[in-house]
């Protein structure tokens, strides 16, 4: 049985899975919480283009929600932001509370599970985080470490292969927004 207690006391994050324009309500953003509290009225942030807007009314199953915690799948409602504008692979904040940000860098720690050949500085594999689905290219592969311990083992080696973890230095190929797993745990 799990007992853990839903992450409601963090910022609100909510990666969007799709948006849908709907005919008379407009443009309709829809995920899961992960964390914290979606609520009617909240001024979101959605990253990584940096839309501020306000949430009109939330929907789960067809019907209208007070708000939402972490683990609903659910549709907001909008204002001023086009289906346009927003994609899957976005994250929703709220603007007041640690709104999620975008960024052009990534320091990841890495385990290969399951790859031919070696990895060098410089390849480019897409990565899933969350809902978002992007190329990123090692640009640095800082240290080679202990799967299980984090312990360094090497620094600066210059290939990883299956079985290895490291600490790499990704460049995402369009901006992404992620945030520490120190602050979000999942």
């Amino acid at each position: 049985m799990d007992t853990t207690e839903p992450p409601l006391d963090k910022p609100l994050r909510l990666p969007l899975q799709d948006v849908y324009k709907i005919g008379g309500i407009g443009t309709v953003p829809v995920g899961r919480v992960v964390t914290g509290i979606l609520k009617p009225g909240t001024v979101a942030t959605l990253a990584p283009a940096n839309i501020t807007t306000e949430v009109k009314s939330i929907e789960m199953h067809h019907e209208s929600l007070t708000e939402a915690v972490p683990g609903d799948n659910v549709g907001f409602n909008v204002k001023n932001a086009s289906v346009k504008e927003l994609r899957r692979g976005f994250a929703c904040g709220d603007s007041k509370d640690t709104p999620p940000i975008s960024t052009d860098k990534i320091t990841a720690h890495v385990i290969v599970l399951n790859h031919p050949g070696q990895i060098c500085n410089g390849y480019t594999p897409v990565f899933d985080c969350h809902t978002a689905h992007i190329a990123c290219n090692f640009l640095e592969i800082k240290e080679k470490c202990a799967r299980r311990s984090g312990k360094k083992l090497e620094d600066k080696p210059k290939f990883i292969k299956s079985g290895d973890a490291a600490i790499v230095e990704l460049v995402p190929s369009k901006p992404i927004s992620v945030a520490p797993f120190t602050d979000f745990p999942p």
